[in-house]
């Protein structure tokens, strides 16, 4: 069955990633921890731009994208993290997976865009 599952995630971190190749193989990580399928990717940069510097990569999946932006020169850190599927998964283990960047503080909004933007209680 076809669903539309939105997940966005605002971390403050310790131990951000810093290097793309880095983000590629976490976002890899991600897609088989949730049961996705990679369709294309993952693709990464590190953006050298006064005021956004950081890491930013994604990855398109079967179901549609996984995409991360990282804010590395900012104490603590920002990761901003967007995972959006055709198909079921657990927000749960993208919190869990983002633990490894030693999270502070995250912030989420669950969201069912089947019909309308419904926001789902976990």
């Amino acid at each position: 069955m076809l669903v539309h599952k939105h997940l966005i995630v605002r971390a403050e971190c310790l131990d951000p990633p810093l290097d793309p190749q880095y983000v590629e193989q976490w976002l890899k990580n991600v897609v088989e921890l949730i049961g996705m399928k990679v369709c294309r990717g993952p693709i990464s940069a590190y953006v050298d731009v006064a005021g956004n510097e950081g890491a930013t990569g994604v990855v398109i999946i079967e179901t549609s994208h996984i995409a991360i932006h990282v804010w590395d020169r900012r104490t603590p850190a920002l990761v901003q993290l967007d995972v959006y599927t055709c198909g079921e998964f657990e927000p749960q283990k993208i919190f869990n997976a983002l633990q490894e960047f030693d999270v502070q503080k995250l912030e989420y909004k669950y969201l069912d865009r089947e019909h309308e933007l419904i926001e789902i209680p976990l």
